[in-house]
C-alpha cells in the first residue's frame, strides 16, 4: 500500500511540460469566428448524413408498409 502512494506521489511532482497538454496560443476573435463556422460546417454534414439514413430507412418502412397493406 505504501508503495503504491509513493509512486502516485511521484506523478505530482513532474513539470507540466510532460503532461501532454498543448500550450495556450491566444486567437484574434477572426481566428476565434472562422473555427466556428468550421465547427458548425462539420456538425450540418453530420446532420446531413444522418437525416439521409433516416430517410432510407422510412422509404424502407413505407415500402414494407405498401406490401402489407396490399395483402
Amino acid at each position: 500500500m505504501t508503495a503504491q502512494k509513493q509512486e502516485g506521489q511521484g506523478l505530482k511532482q513532474q513539470p507540466a511540460a510532460t503532461s501532454g497538454r498543448k500550450p495556450w496560443i491566444k486567437k484574434s476573435p477572426v481566428e476565434v469566428f472562422l473555427e466556428q463556422i468550421g465547427k458548425q460546417e462539420q456538425r450540418v454534414a453530420e446532420m446531413e448524413k444522418d437525416l439521409n439514413r433516416e430517410k432510407g430507412e422510412l422509404q424502407k418502412l413505407l415500402k414494407a408498409k405498401l406490401v402489407l397493406e396490399g395483402k
